[in-house]
Order: structure tokens, then sequence, then C-alpha cells
């Protein structure tokens, strides 16, 4: 009860949000037990319950919106006219409100097959019907406790006409309705069910009866609730970084939730060595864990829960989910600052205190959630796109086929090698493959699917020496594709794709190696542009084939005394230049040849991947567990208007980074099932000359991981939505000038699949491959 209370606390305390709480996503139907008019009938397919504020003191509605699949709501527009009334009518329909009252006798229930459900009065029906919000299965338990809280509080206020903060157990006790089954919504006969609520003898109080809320456990799944580890031995501390209070939760993986293990525990950051920090939790009497502080643990701090969630490994590989709550604000704060400070010093092997003031919010910032601020009509628009779940995608994959005539058919080769690279087309529909020193070509066909075209079975240099390209880039549109060997570091190779040939070596420069390159601008390869970027480990240049020679242009280098470890760049549509570091920092020009207009600070994990958007107002970067997305907007001060690649940042306003993680929950399940740690490849956006970019792409392991930015930059719940494989995905893009398909290279498989077919992440989706 403590817990909900708290929770319900800090939700109604924020009287600036017109929403309190909100159930994503689930199913309305209008339930009619006694009804000649038919038993149960389908309102909303799709749609959120939300509990709001109204203009009114104490009065609370709840809301229950239409969530449209994608084009439908245009369609329906296009369909009823443009006629006002018309809309008005249509919004009405789109929206149910209700009156947070007694009368509803609003109740919740946890089914056998732990299926949630709200129900309530119809006041407007007859005697015994009832609307019935059946949530989706991806809703945790806790937050149908917790919106049943809320509820109840809302209730609470009407009623007393004061603020919830003074209610009583007993006063609370009268709004638990618990006096009849939930009558199914899918069958004429009422299903043997579970309350949530009921009491279980006349004693039981309302905590009782939420705390069964918050568990919402079904009978099998409470016979084993995940066990916590056995402590791992101390390690010495040499200082101290942080000591708090705070209650202790174990992720239950049966549940799906949160469950408390100790209501008072210490969790202590302190220095064991040279750049290595050790993270204790110790209850009275008892060591709870103990673990290194790396990336791995994968940190995120909620400030309105008061919470910290993060990762905990065995030496088996087995990973829990463990989360932190404190007592109030500013004690979470001197928690978060002495374990960033650790974790912060631990990548980068210097002193926080070396850094400034600016420099350590900036990380501090990356590390909570935030709300960014988006652009024209994204922010206003609250529809959030949703993604339809399908079993079957209805689009067939391509193995990787030395022999044309053997269709659809898996080849494991004796060579050992694997499919490793993918290019996708942007001036052709085509992707390229690369497989050792073969690379594979396969067509996209007006059905979305993949058809393979031909093979490039020897990928050698003009002198007839075999290699595997380690980088490949489609180029002059996509009838050339550059080449990285990598034992020659200086030199780059162009293959002729009529021919299937490399025709070309370029040297680049004596001195100056080719660590990785870039296009000119980012729909280069969709043109004629012979130019094109080249990155060593502290230089930034231009490559030109047609110069004899060398191929470096010498007036447009920037390099560097100093070693940057340079690892990827990334261009915009008027070729504006992102470059990060294996140091983390990342350095936005406006041009190549001076010096950068941004540099953002390091978080201290290298940078594997780097992307931009068309226009510059995004830079997403890829590190091995998280991506980080950045505005690169200024919304204030004498450069408002302007991006970080055309002037520099103030000091004191640096844009707020946002650091897209998987839930650690999620990361516990995915490390559980593969036992293998989170390793993103490099994320993109999807692409196209006349696309906004509306989603993310990437991989780690057997999963891909698609983020909704829509729903990223407005902080909804759900971002993502994940597809598992049998097999690790090797590379991953979208289809270019599309978000609804993504080509997947597998080991010894390429195929293309529909976005549709991504699933939420729950046990179901993250434990089943597709087949």
């Amino acid at each position: 009860m403590f817990m909900l209370r708290n929770v319900t606390k800090y939700l109604f305390g924020d009287a600036s949000k017109e929403s309190i709480v909100e159930i994503p996503q689930g199913q309305l139907y209008l339930v009619r037990p006694l009804s000649p008019k038919g038993y149960s009938e389908l309102i909303f397919k799709d749609a959120a319950a939300t509990i709001r504020r109204t203009g009114q003191e104490y009065q609370y509605q709840l809301v229950i919106q239409r969530a449209y699949e994608e084009g439908e709501e245009e369609l329906l527009a296009e369909e009823d006219g443009e006629d006002g009334a018309v809309e008005t009518a249509g919004a009405e329909k789109d929206e149910k409100t209700f009156l947070l009252d007694q009368s509803l006798r609003f109740r919740s229930e946890i089914r056998e097959g732990g299926e949630a459900v709200f129900a309530w009065r119809d006041l407007s029906g007859d005697a015994g019907d009832l609307y019935e919000f059946v949530c989706d299965r991806s809703v945790q338990a806790g937050d149908v406790g917790t919106f049943e809280m809320v509820a109840i509080k809302c209730q609470f206020e009407r009623k007393f006409r004061k603020p919830q903060d003074y209610a009583t157990e007993k006063e609370l006790q009268q709004f638990n309705f618990t006096e009849q089954p939930i009558p199914s919504a899918n069958a004429v006969s009422s299903p043997s069910t579970k309350s949530a609520n009921r009491p279980q003898s006349k004693s039981q109080t309302k905590g009782d009866m939420v705390s069964t809320a918050v568990k919402g456990k079904n009978p099998a799944r409470e016979m084993t609730p995940t066990i916590a580890p056995p402590p791992t031995p101390i390690p010495k501390g040499t200082e101290i970084l942080a000591k708090e209070r705070a209650e202790l939760h174990l992720f239950d993986f049966a549940s799906g939730s949160f469950m408390l293990q100790d209501p008072s525990i210490v969790a202590t950051v302190s220095e064991t060595g040279k750049w290595q920090y050790w993270l204790q939790i110790t209850g009275d009497g008892k060591e709870w864990l103990g673990q290194p502080v790396v990336a791995d643990i994968n940190p995120v701090f909620n400030f309105e829960y008061l919470s910290f969630i993060f990762n905990h490994y065995t030496e088996d590989g087995s990973a829990y989910s463990w989360l932190l709550r404190f007592r109030d604000q500013e004690t979470e704060e001197r928690f978060q600052e002495g374990l960033m400070q650790a974790l912060w010093e631990q990548l980068n092997e210097t002193k926080w205190t070396k850094s400034t003031d600016d420099d350590r919010q900036y990380v501090l910032d990356a590390f909570q959630d935030l709300t960014m601020e988006d652009a024209e009509d994204a922010a206003r628009d609250e529809e959030d796109e949703d993604i339809e779940e399908v079993e079957n995608d209805g689009q067939r994959s391509e193995h990787y086929d030395t022999d044309e005539s053997e269709d659809d058919v898996i080849i494991k080769e004796d060579d050992g090698n694997v499919n490793s690279q993918l290019a996708v087309g942007y001036k052709h529909d085509r992707s390229f493959v690369v497989r050792g020193s073969k690379i594979g070509v396969f067509k996209h066909t007006p059905s979305n699917n993949l058809e393979f075209s031909t093979n490039i079975s020897k990928v050698e240099t003009p002198k007839g020496k075999l290699f595997s390209p380690k980088k490949v880039m489609l180029h002059s549109e996509d009838t050339n594709m550059i080449l990285q060997n990598e034992a020659n570091p200086n030199s780059l190779y162009r293959m002729d794709l009529e021919y299937g040939k490399v025709v070309d070596e370029w040297k680049v420069h004596d001195d100056i190696g080719v660590k990785t390159f870039a296009p000119e601008k980012k729909f280069s390869q969709m043109t004629g542009e012979q130019t094109f970027l080249g990155l060593s480990d502290n230089a930034l240049y231009r490559v030109d084939p047609r110069l004899s020679g060398n191929k470096l242009v010498d007036s447009d280098l920037k390099q560097y005394t100093s070693k940057n470890a340079f690892s990827t760049a990334a261009t915009t549509e008027k070729g504006y230049i992102a470059v990060a570091s294996e140091k983390g920092d990342i350095r936005l020009f406006d041009k190549l040849g001076l010096r950068a207009k941004t540099q953002l600070p390091a978080l201290g994990d290298p940078i594997i991947g780097l992307d931009v958007s068309a226009d510059g107002r995004w830079v997403l970067a890829t590190c091995r567990t998280y991506l980080l997305l950045i505005d690169a907007l200024q919304k204030e001060g004498k450069n408002e208007g302007k991006l970080g690649f055309e002037r520099g940042f103030a000091k004191d306003s640096k844009p707020q980074p946002r650091r897209l993680t998987l839930k650690p929950s999620h990361v516990a399940q995915f490390q559980y099932e593969t036992k293998a740690p989170l390793s993103f490849t490099p994320a993109r956006f999807n692409t196209g000359v006349d696309d906004k970019e509306t989603s993310i792409i990437t991989a780690t392991g057997p999963f891909i991981v698609t983020w909704n930015m829509k729903k990223v930059i407005n902080n909804k719940a759900d971002p993502y939505t994940i597809k598992r494989y049998e097999e690790e995905v090797k590379a991953d893009n979208f289809k270019y000038g599309s978000d609804k398909n993504v080509i997947v290279a597998l080991p010894n498989e390429v195929n293309m699949v529909a976005k549709q077919s991504f699933k939420k992440p729950t046990r179901e989706s993250i434990a089943t491959p597709a087949r």
C-alpha cells in the first residue's frame, strides 16, 4: 500500500499535467448481460484509458480514447468530408468520457489467464450494462493497480471535497467495489474469474487488496517467483562516493512486475581501485548484492517516481533487474551524482571534477527520463503511430545462394564466412550483402519481397588479390561501390557493379590512413557526385578520386595534433558533417577544413555508429548498450532557430541528450534468453529525399528493435517494438523511401520484413523467435 500511495502522490502532485495516469493500450467493450440488444459490443478495437483533471476542483474524468491504425484516421476523414458537424461527431465517436463518481462502481480484476480488466456501470444504459476496458497483455500488473488507486482517490476527492492526501484507509475502502465478478466481454456466460480486489475475509484491508492488484499474478506464477541470486564478495573500498537509504525491489519474470524485497537498505557506491568502482546493496544483517559499476548495469533514473533501475549480472551470465526507490528527490540526486561520477570515471579514466559543470549536467541529463521539444506539428500531434501485430507478414526471405537455380535454400559454405554487412540502394531497388569475399545482390520486388539477383563471387584487388571488405558504400547513382580492405589502410577500392569487378585502387595519402568514410551529402549516392569524406584517427578530409596521385584534397583537411580516435561520421542533405569518436564525444561541422561549430561532451562509451536526419535537426549515435538522440536545434539565445552545425551552442545551453535504452527488465529477459550482453548494431533513421524521419532501427543479438520517433520525442510509453530471430542479426536497415519495410541480414539468410510484424516486448515476444 505504501508503494502505491507514494506513486499516486507524485502523479497527483504535478498539477500542470492534464493527464494523471494512463493505460496505453487495450480494448473497450459495452457488455449487456441482461439485455435483448445483444451480449457485447466492441466499441474501440485499440484504445488508451486515461484519468484526467477537469477545469473544476476535485472533479476528474475517466477518458477512453480510440487509437487509429496507420492511415486509418486520414481515410475516415476523407470519407466523412470536411463538414464541421461531421468532424465534431467524429470526435465524440473517438473518445468516451465518464465523470469519476462512486455511482460508476469502478473496479478491476485479474482473470485466470493473467488478463487485466476494468469495469464500470453504463449509467445511461439498461440495468446490468457495463463498460469494460480489457488491458493489453503488455500492460504490467503494477500499472493496473496504480490506475485503480488513482481512480479511487479521484472518487474520494469528489465525495469529500478535499485532497486525496488526507484520505484514510477506511475512507478509501468504501470505493472498493467487489460485489460480483466482471462478466466476460467475449462470451455469453460469465467466466470463472479471480477478482484482484475481492476481499478474502471480512477483516481484509484496502491495503491488502491493492497489494493483490499490484502483484496481479495468477496462482501458477505465484508458485515460482524470481529469487535473488547469492551475493558476491565485497572488495575493499578506498573512498565512498554515495551512501543512501532506499527501498529494494526485484523484477519478477513470472509476473512482469517489481516485487519489494527489503523496505530499507543502504546503497553504497565506492572506489575500489584505479578507475574501478563498486555498487553494494546492504540490508539489516544481510548483503543483498554487489557488482562493479560498468556500462552494462544500464542505469535509469526517474525522478517522478523517485526510482533508480539497474541490471545486475552473475558469473553464469544471468541478468537480474533491480529497482531502488528513494524517500525524496534530494536523496536520489545525491545518489545519482555519486553513481554517475563512478560510471563516468570508469569509462573515461579521468576525474569527474576535471569536467565542467555544464558537461557534468549533460551527462546526468542523459541518464534520466526527459521530455524533448519537437518541431512544429509533431509536438501538437498526440496521435501515436500504432503497430498492428501480425503473425505472418506475408513476405518471404531469400537465402544466400551461389546457385541461382536453387531458390530459397540455406547454404552454409565450408569457408566459415557469414553475412556481415548490408548496403541498401537509393537509386535502384537493390540491396547488397557482404559475405567474406563475396557480395550477394538482391532485388526489391513491387510486393516488398527480396529476390536473389546475382552473386559477385570474388572480391579482389586490381592485381588479383582476394580480400573481404571491411566496409562498403554505394556511390555514383548506385553504379559503383567503394570498398575498404583492412590489409591496406591507406587505400580504397572502386567496384563497377555492372561488371561485378574492382576496377580502381585509390591511394588516399602516404601518411594519413582511412579509418572510415561517408558520403559528401546524405543523398549523394543518388547523384553523380564523385567526392566523399574520409576519417583517420585524428583527421577529417575530402577524397576526390579524379585527382592524380593521392586522392586526399589538401585544402579540405582538418587534422588534430591529439589522437581523437574518430570512429564514424554522417552528413545531412546540405552537407553538414557530424563526427563521433571512440571517446564518446560528437563534433558538428558546417564545412570541411574549419573548426567544429559544436562539440558535445562524451558520456564515456565509444560511439560505433552515427546518423543524422536529412535536415540536420536530429543526431543519432550508437553505443554498445544504448543509443543517443540529440536535438541540434537551438531554442534560445542569439542563435535561436539555428542548428548546432551552423552556430555553436552557448556554454550553459547545450542540448539535452536523450538516451534510448531498452527497459532494464527487458534487458534482463534478453540476456536470460540469449546468455549474451547487449551489443547494438549501428542505428539508422528511415530515409528518403521527401520523407521525414519517423523511425529508428537497430539490432542486438537475435533481436531487431525499432523506436517510434514521435513516441520518443513526446516521452510516450512503449516507444519501441521488437522482432526476434533464431540467429544473430548481422546487419539491418530500412528500405529506402519507407519505414514500413526492414531488410535484415542473418548469418546465412537475407529477408525483407514488414514493420507491422514487430511486437511489443513481452515475455512471449522476447522468448519466441519469428518463424
